[in-house]
């Protein structure tokens, strides 16, 4: 693998060669982002070598590099998920190669399922932990040139960098909730049980994204900060039938405020 992810990155390389900070999974709730970034490259992930093509509405398929607060980043315009039919070692790719290419934070978004009984549609929830309900992207072989065999996971999300987003969500402004992620296969909702199991074990959003590439940038020693925006409710009595539409119509509307808090938290001493 690591032969395809140096291959990778040298491609990248010699198309932009300026050294990234950080890098940004710009998933459903945070694609407008692109549009505070100051571009100096893009790249369709179908040029790429050995990079998989989203399927997902609402997913471009590009790398877009520039600079976002005054720091050097690389953003993934579009995500894989396990649904998709690729392998968790596809999914997981390109962070292995935003890693090759120096970033040192990663970011990521996604829309959730909310469980929490005062959850309404539209919020955002900082990722505090995870319940991993899908296959984990570390099985197989080892690469102990990569990471470690047995990744330690007692700070899967920066400590630091989330006391920090809540300071600057407090400057700004902006209602924020903090809870654990759970990650399921998908690419069905969840059923009214499944939303009651995962509550019972603890979590308080779910969703079908993030614990694979949160995993693999751990198991690289990358620290990570990740955002949930609520676009429904698996709440007792607030549970109605949902469309993928109706996901991107909520996180769309959750964008503006998911977009100042990384611009303002990527100003802030991080690193």
């Amino acid at each position: 693998m690591l032969e395809k992810i140096k291959e990778t990155a040298e491609f990248i390389k010699k198309l932009y060669p300026t050294p990234v900070e950080a890098g940004i999974i710009l998933g459903t709730g945070l694609g407008e982002l692109v549009n505070e970034i100051e571009v100096e490259k893009a790249i369709p992930y179908a040029d790429i070598p050995h990079f998989p093509v989203s399927t997902v509405h609402g997913h471009q398929g590009r790398l877009i590099f520039g600079k976002l607060s005054g720091r050097h980043i690389i953003a993934m315009q579009g995500r894989f998920h396990y649904y998709e039919g690729y392998t968790m070692q596809e999914v997981t790719f390109p962070v292995r190669v935003m890693k090759q290419l120096g970033i040192e934070l990663l970011i990521v978004s996604n829309a959730s399922g909310g469980l929490k009984a005062e959850f309404e549609i539209g919020d955002i929830m900082l990722i505090s932990d995870h319940i991993n309900l899908m296959p984990n992207p570390l099985i197989g072989r080892n690469d102990d040139r990569i990471g470690v065999r047995f990744p330690d996971m007692s700070e899967a999300y920066d400590r630091h960098i989330l006391q920090t987003a809540h300071k600057v969500a407090r400057r700004c402004g902006i209602k924020v909730h903090e809870g654990i992620y759970t990650a399921v296969t998908g690419p069905t909702f969840e059923t009214p049980a499944e939303y009651y199991y995962i509550n019972a074990i603890g979590g308080h959003a779910v969703g079908m994204s993030t614990v694979p590439e949160v995993i693999v940038a751990r198991h690289m020693n990358l620290r990570v900060f990740a955002l949930s925006v609520i676009s429904d409710l698996g709440v007792r009595g607030k549970i109605v039938e949902i469309s993928h539409e109706e996901v991107i119509e909520a996180a769309a509307a959750a964008q503006p405020k998911m977009a100042m808090l990384i611009k303002e938290l990527l100003k802030e001493p991080l690193f």
